[in-house]
């Protein structure tokens, strides 16, 4: 018997996606769609400081929330994806 998969629903944060989490089958979804994640363990023991034009900032920011992330974590992930592909 071939039964097919749910989609995902949209979660809109995390409280709806730790009660998600805690009460639904996961095996009864459609997870093709999932990439990897990396979660930030590392501690943050440094901090960098720079002057941007302010339409970059604008821009950096508006990225980063149709990404849905704050926009300091945006050019963390930027930094870190550029580094990754240049090794």
């Amino acid at each position: 018997m071939n039964v097919k998969s749910k989609p995902m629903p949209s979660l809109r944060n995390d409280a709806e996606a730790e009660k998600f989490v805690e009460t639904a089958d996961l095996s009864k979804f459609d997870l093709s769609g999932f990439k990897p994640m990396k979660f930030e363990i590392e501690a943050k023991s440094a901090a960098l400081h720079m002057r941007l034009p302010e339409s970059l900032l604008e821009a950096i920011k508006s990225r980063a929330k149709a990404k849905g992330v704050p926009y300091t974590r945006y050019v963390r992930m930027l930094l870190e994806t550029d580094l990754a592909q240049s090794l």
